[in-house]
């Protein structure tokens, strides 16, 4: 099959049958074999009984319902443990993202090797409540990730098969798909400028405190791409240096007095100098940084199922 395209959403039945037209007419246009999984993400509207009106008139449809919203990742991360396609496109449900993209994003992945593509949507419809705080955060994933790119989460990406069935995605992690490929070893990722339409159907689902747990996420992943599989590496020599620098104040403190009485100067007891009870804490802030450390060793030698959703039905 040559692409899998893959459109998680939430409430948007208004938008799934002219979406889905678009789709079917791009694919035949340029004779693609070609798949469409809808994942419905615990929708409160008729969206899965319009996907269930779709399938009768076609076999490409495909579609994973959830029983309840679980968000955008879970639902990538289910439907790409399904895909057939060589090349998996996604895009969001709510007509922003152009189908007509598609056959240019799918070149680029099969004849110019990319790994993965991401859109830009360098002229958007958005209010500047939004567009803002989007251009800060794609300034710090650039810092942060190395990879240069204008538009982290632009629903709109091309993918090679083998990147999607070797990455995670979990918590709220779809924005950094790119930098999670990078982690798994795929570093030809390359950007599209794509258009950008206006919302025709309902209304945005995301608030503003995406943008804030976009930063604690992307902070999440610095970390365990740096230290995740060796977080002995970072809580063991952060504890060491603590425990260090406790153990030669204490050993200070001890000498001053050694040294105030063996010269018959006037001293104080151990017990009264401040210095003596910080460096106690030091201490004792550091052994616990180290058994951090070492909990989280033996923690991360034993995977989790942290992707196990409860799926009510599928189609397929």
């Amino acid at each position: 099959m040559d692409i899998s395209v893959v459109i998680p959403l939430y409430n948007e039945e208004e938008s799934l049958p002219e979406l889905y037209t678009w789709i079917e007419r791009v694919m035949q246009a340029h004779n693609f074999s070609f798949e469409v999984i809808f994942v419905d993400d615990g929708s409160t509207d008729n969206s899965w009984q319009t996907i269930c009106d779709l399938r009768k008139n076609s076999d490409n449809i495909k579609g994973i319902k959830f029983r309840r919203n679980y968000g955008k990742s879970p639902a990538l991360h289910c439907a790409f443990a399904v895909v057939k396609g060589d090349v998996v496109i996604t895009m969001d449900a709510d007509l922003q993202d152009s189908p007509d993209e598609i056959p240019e994003l799918y070149n680029m992945i099969v004849k110019d090797n990319y790994d993965l593509v991401s859109g830009w949507k360098e002229k958007r419809y958005d209010p500047i409540s939004k567009t803002l705080p989007t251009k800060l955060f794609n300034a710090t994933a650039r810092k942060v990730s190395g990879i240069k790119l204008h538009d982290f989460n632009c629903g709109l990406k091309a993918y090679r098969k083998d990147v999607v069935k070797n990455i995670e995605i979990y918590n709220d992690m779809h924005r950094y798909i790119p930098y999670l490929a990078k982690i798994a070893g795929f570093n030809k990722i390359g950007e599209k400028v794509v258009h950008h339409q206006a919302r025709k159907y309902g209304k945005s689902k995301f608030g503003v405190s995406r943008f804030f747990n976009g930063y604690l996420d992307l902070l999440t992943l610095w970390f365990l791409s740096a230290f995740g599989r060796k977080p002995m590496h970072f809580f063991g020599l952060l504890g060491s240096i603590m425990f260090l620098l406790g153990l030669i104040s204490v050993i200070g403190v001890g000498a001053s007095k050694i040294y105030a009485m063996t010269n018959g100067l006037p001293y104080r007891l151990v017990t009264d100098s401040p210095y003596f009870f910080i460096s106690l804490t030091a201490m004792i802030l550091g052994t616990q940084l180290f058994l951090a450390g070492f909990i989280g060793e033996l923690i991360s030698r034993n995977s989790t199922e942290r992707n196990n959703y409860k799926i009510e039905e599928e189609l397929f």
